[in-house]
């Protein structure tokens, strides 16, 4: 997982950066150097094999108030699955983060075919950026509309190709160009400064009261787990819920 220096060094590296600035951010090859600032630290064991008979629950980091956790920020949810789910899963990400996309790569589809798209499950994915190039990335997202789900799946899985490259904004305008983005209207989603100054709220709001420090994040019925979880290590987590 990806984890902060600390939460006033983040806040602060991303704070005097305004939404025109965030186009210049994603040519600059010095931006690679802060995403490298942040070093990611040993995932929770998303490489270990496991069996499902032998895989046991991680032990949770802490918990929270579902009720607060749930509660409208400055962006609507983007969810995966039915309001009605026994279990509820709220993913805070980095678009820069390889273990948030080792994550949506391995374990997201199978999680999707046995519990999001069963109706036993869903996942909340909120945002939690480390630099302008992952704030980019998200902003593109959100202005993908309903394709939310499938331009972040675009983004992870291309990561290697614009997060932390020479050039990052022409290699986001390529892939957005594939997803239906015009020049004009991937240059306007980047000048938003509404959008990024709500982006960066989700961000606070989850450093602040939920006290993420570190990405991937996941909340599952309240209780804190850190790290790209593996099917089966969620597995083990959901199924005792259901």
């Amino acid at each position: 997982m990806t984890r902060l220096l600390s939460r006033r060094n983040l806040l602060s590296s991303l704070a005097a950066i305004p939404a025109v600035a965030l186009l210049a951010a994603c040519s600059d090859s010095g931006e690679k150097a802060v995403a490298e600032d942040v070093k990611p630290a040993a995932p929770a064991d998303p490489m270990k094999p496991a069996t499902p008979a032998a895989a046991k629950a991680p032990e949770a980091q802490g918990t929270v108030d579902m009720a607060a956790l749930l509660k409208p920020g400055a962006l609507p949810d983007e969810q995966l699955g039915k309001d009605d789910a026994k279990v509820t899963i709220v993913e805070y990400a980095s678009m820069t983060c390889p273990h948030c996309a080792h994550f949506h790569e391995t374990t997201l589809p199978e999680l999707k075919t046995k519990y999001i798209d069963t109706g036993k499950a869903r996942l909340i994915l909120r945002e939690f950026p480390f630099d302008p190039s992952a704030e980019a990335g998200f902003m593109l997202a959100r202005c993908s509309k309903d394709n939310y789900f499938p331009m972040v799946d675009v983004l992870f899985r291309q990561q290697a190709n614009w997060a932390g490259v020479a050039n990052t904004k022409d290699a986001l305008l390529q892939i957005s160009k594939m997803a239906g983005f015009t020049q004009e209207s991937f240059e306007a989603c980047l000048t938003d400064q509404k959008l990024l100054d709500d982006v960066r709220s989700v961000q606070k709001r989850g450093a602040d009261e939920f006290k993420v420090d570190s990405t991937p994040t996941f909340f599952i019925n309240g209780k804190t787990y850190k790290g790209a979880l593996s099917i089966e290590e969620i597995s083990a987590i959901i199924n005792p819920l259901l």
